[in-house]
C-alpha cells in the first residue's frame, strides 16, 4: 500500500491511496470462491459455478464489495502510519476497481492541527472581590423563612393581593368559543410570582372568593395548543380559593427548624458562609474564563469546523432544554443567537485543543488517585454519596468526561501559576 498525503489546509487533508495488485487479486480470489459456495446458479449444482459465469452474474457487486473492504481496512493503517488524528468522517472517492490492477481511492478529512507551541505565560485576569454584604444574608434568611412558611385563610374576608395563593377555575376563549382541553379547574398560583401572563395576574387583584374576572390576552405564536397560537384569547376566570403565606418569626426557633442551630446568629453565620462559599467559587469560575479567552487570543490556531459544528449543536441542544425547563415551546434557536453560540464555540474549541497540548507539553497524566480526588470533590459539589458518583462514572464515556474535567483543571492551574491575576478593589 502506498499513501500520499495533501495537506489542503492546517486542519484538512486528503489521502492518495494505491493498493497493490496483488492484494485486489487475493480479496477478489477470497470473494468469489465465498460466493461460489451460496450462490444458486440455474444449470449447476452449489458450488460448482464456473468464476466466468459468477463474474457475469456478480461481477459489479463484488467488485463494490471488495473495494469497500480494501477503503475500511487500509484506511485505519494509513492514518495510524502517517499519525494523524482525524475529526471528521472520511469523504471517499474510489477508483473502478480492476482485476489485476492496483486499486485506488482519495480520502478527503478533518484533523487536529499541528501545534509548534503555546505561549501561555503571563497571561492577565482580575479576580472579581469576595464580599458578602448584610443585606444578600438578609436576603437569604427571607428565602429561608418563605421555605418555612404555611398557607392560611385569611382571618377575614378580604380581596386578593400580590403575594397570596389564590385557587381559580378558568375557560379560554377564541371568538367567542370556548377552547376545549385549554381550560382548568383547581387551578393554584401565587399572584406576583411571574408564573402567570400579565393580564390574568392583573385582573385576579382585588377579587374576592367566588368572584368572577375576565381577562384579554395576546397568545405567542408557539403556544403549545395549536387553536391559541397567535390568538387572542379571553380567560374566564372564577376564584374557588384564596390562602395567604404567612412566615414564621425570624427568631432562634426558626433557626432551629432549619438545621443543627441553636441560634438565629448561628444561622446566619451559616448562610454568610455559605454564601462566601458560592462569590469565591464564581470569582474563581470567572477569572478561569478571562484566562481561556486570553489564552485563545494570544495563540490563534485554526479550529477544524467539524469539532465547532458538534461543540455548537451540544450548546444548542442545552439552550433548547433550558428555555423548555422554564416552561417556553421552543424547536430551535435564532440566526442572531446560533451566530453568537458559534463564535462561543470556536473558543471552546480552540481553547481545548490548545489545554490537550499544555497537558501534554507539562506531561500530565490522570490515574486513580487523581478521578478519587475529582470524585470527592463532585460529591461535595452535588451532595451524592461518594459510591453513588463512582457507580455513575464507571460508564466509559462518563468517565472520559470526569478525567477530562479533571485534566482541564491541572492546566488551568498551571495557566493561572504563569499568568497576571489582579484582585478588584
Amino acid at each position: 500500500m502506498q499513501v500520499t498525503v495533501q495537506k489542503l489546509s492546517p486542519v484538512l487533508v486528503e489521502f492518495d491511496v494505491e493498493v497493490t495488485a496483488d492484494r485486489v487479486k487475493t480479496e477478489l480470489d477470497k470473494a468469489f470462491t465465498n460466493l461460489a459456495k451460496s450462490a444458486r446458479v440455474r444449470g449447476f449444482r452449489p458450488g460448482k459455478a464456473p468464476r466466468k459465469v459468477l463474474k457475469t452474474m456478480f461481477g459489479a457487486r463484488v467488485a463494490a464489495d471488495v473495494a469497500q473492504r480494501l477503503v475500511d481496512e487500509t484506511f485505519p493503517m494509513a492514518v495510524t502510519d502517517q499519525k494523524l488524528q482525524p475529526v471528521s468522517n472520511p469523504a471517499f472517492e474510489p477508483k473502478e476497481l480492476i482485476e489485476n490492477k492496483p486499486f485506488l481511492y482519495k480520502a478527503r478529512f478533518e484533523i487536529v492541527p499541528e501545534i509548534d507551541a503555546v505561549n501561555y505565560d503571563g497571561l492577565e485576569a482580575k479576580r472579581p472581590k469576595v464580599d458578602v454584604t448584610d443585606e444578600q444574608v438578609n436576603e437569604q434568611l427571607e428565602a429561608t423563612r418563605r421555605e418555612h412558611s404555611t398557607l392560611e385563610a385569611p382571618k377575614s374576608p378580604r380581596a386578593a393581593k400580590e403575594g397570596d395563593v389564590v385557587t381559580v377555575d378558568f375557560d379560554v376563549l377564541v371568538g367567542g368559543d370556548t377552547i376545549a382541553d385549554a381550560g382548568a379547574k383547581d387551578f393554584q398560583v401565587e399572584l406576583g410570582s411571574g408564573t402567570l401572563l400579565e393580564g390574568i395576574d392583573t385582573a385576579l387583584r382585588d377579587k374576592k372568593i367566588g368572584d368572577k374576572a375576565e381577562a384579554l390576552v395576546e397568545m405567542p405564536a408557539q403556544h403549545p395548543h395549536a387553536k391559541l397560537r397567535g390568538k387572542t384569547a379571553t380567560f374566564a376566570l372564577t376564584i374557588t380559593d384564596m390562602k395567604e403565606r404567612v412566615l414564621p418569626a425570624l427568631d432562634d426557633e426558626l433557626a432551629k427548624d432549619v438545621g443543627e442551630f441553636d441560634t438565629l446568629d448561628a444561622l446566619k453565620a451559616s448562610i454568610r458562609a455559605e454564601l462566601e462559599k458560592a462569590q469565591k467559587e464564581q470569582s474563581e469560575n470567572t477569572v478561569a474564563e478571562q484566562l481561556v479567552v486570553a489564552l485563545v487570543e494570544k495563540n490563534p490556531i485554526p479550529v477544524p469546523p467539524t469539532l465547532v459544528e458538534r461543540q455548537m449543536r451540544i450548546t444548542e441542544q442545552e439552550v433548547v432544554a433550558q428555555a423548555r425547563r422554564q416552561g417556553q415551546s421552543v424547536s430551535g434557536v435564532g440566526d442572531e443567537l446560533r451566530e453568537n453560540i458559534r463564535k462561543d464555540s470556536e473558543v471552546k474549541v480552540r481553547a481545548g485543543l490548545l489545554m490537550a497540548e499544555i497537558a501534554k507539553k507539562e506531561g500530565l497524566k490522570i490515574g486513580e488517585p487523581e478521578i478519587e480526588e475529582g470524585l470527592k470533590e463532585l460529591s461535595e459539589q452535588t451532595g451524592k454519596n461518594v459510591a453513588k458518583l463512582k457507580a455513575e462514572y464507571s460508564d466509559p464515556r462518563r468517565r472520559e468526561m470526569l478525567v477530562g474535567m479533571i485534566l482541564e483543571n491541572k492546566v488551568l492551574d498551571i495557566i493561572e501559576a504563569k499568568s497576571k491575576i489582579e484582585d478588584e478593589k
